[in-house]
């Protein structure tokens, strides 16, 4: 059983930086490929970020450059820094765990307004 804690998420102004972190207990944390989802209001979950247990990431097209997944497996955690952010990245940001059949964060919401 692995349980995911999302923490990090507010509101912003655009061009702004937030750090999201998601906390993982339950599992060996470091053998499995991690991601961060996000789903925006009306629209399908989509994949932003992905990290390997090695460290290889990647990303989405649209947050390229802007987002920034790392992971210390160690403290079993995940982390997202956002920086130049968007009004069109306001979503529920969701941390996932390929783990076994794959397990979910509750989610945080990240708003990017003027």
């Amino acid at each position: 059983q692995v349980q995911l804690v999302e923490s990090g998420g507010g509101l912003v102004q655009p061009g702004e930086s937030l750090r999201l972190s998601c906390q993982a207990s339950g599992s060996i944390f470091g053998f499995y490929v991690l991601d961060w989802y996000r789903q925006a209001p009306g629209k399908q979950r989509e994949l932003v970020a992905t990290i390997s247990s090695g460290g290889t990431t990647n990303y989405t097209e649209a947050v390229k450059g802007r987002f920034t997944i790392s992971r210390d497996n160690a403290k079993a955690l995940l982390y997202l820094q956002m920086d130049s952010l968007k009004p069109e990245d306001t979503a529920v940001y969701y941390c996932h765990s390929r783990a076994g059949l794959g397990y979910w964060g509750q989610g945080t919401q990240v708003t990017v307004s003027s």
